[in-house]
């Protein structure tokens, strides 16, 4: 019996009141402050002031607890609109804050598919927004768009993660490499890249996304019309 399924242990009195959503939320708290290392089931007993053992009641292992932490995250993933596109963009948008806001979330996101409640419902809300889509084209649709984002995620977080680690910003890495840059396109071997190096719009990450974004939803609302 999965996780979502099997029931929990009766409540009993205690020093300190358990449910696994307590327990998801502790655990979740510990990995927004310090990423996915600091979350063990003895940190989070310890962070809600019970025994580990405790803990085996709600939950049987580290995977267990990190499918509820995602499920429980994919409960602020909330697609709306009105149209299949609105709807795509919604669920991107709200995606990429999602992991913007849990930076562990980078780590895990992608992988097998998650099949909580929250999890379903966000596939439910946006395979019905694409009723008037084929139903062979549904799921590459919806994977497409889960690819850009998750793409585009683990690039945002893996440069947050190297601002820290080296102390540098992207302004502070591009004046550290310009030079570097200039007299290699100096020497006339990457003429294209020179061009958009120094003439194009230099984007933000919002709008770098945005238009990524735009530019896949052109590409599936032509495959749709043909």
């Amino acid at each position: 019996m999965v996780v979502w399924e099997r029931p929990e242990p009766p409540r009993r009195p205690a020093p300190a009141q358990l449910s696994r959503e307590r327990i998801v939320r502790a655990a979740i708290r510990l990995a927004d402050a310090d990423g996915l290392e600091a979350v063990s089931l003895r940190k989070v007993a310890a962070a809600l002031k019970a025994g580990p053992m405790r803990l085996y009641g709600y939950i049987a292992t580290k995977d267990e607890l990190l499918d509820l932490m995602i499920d429980a995250v994919y409960a602020e993933i909330r697609p709306a609109g009105d149209g299949w596109r609105a709807v795509l963009r919604s669920l991107a948008e709200t995606t990429r804050q999602a992991v913007h806001e849990h930076e562990w979330l980078a780590d895990l996101i992608g992988g097998r598919p998650q099949l909580g409640p929250h999890a379903l419902a966000r596939g439910e809300a946006v395979v019905s927004a694409l009723g008037g889509v084929g139903v062979d084209l549904v799921m590459p649709v919806v994977a497409a768009v889960d690819a850009y984002v998750i793409g585009t995620v683990r690039r945002e977080i893996a440069e947050r993660r190297a601002e820290r680690a080296t102390g540098m910003d992207t302004k502070q890495w591009q004046h550290a490499f310009g030079p570097y840059l200039e007299r290699t396109f100096a020497t006339g071997r990457f003429p294209a890249l020179a061009t958009v190096v120094r003439d194009a719009a230099h984007l933000d990450a919002d709008e770098t996304f945005r238009t990524g974004l735009d530019c896949l939803l052109d590409g599936i609302e032509a495959r749709i019309s043909r």
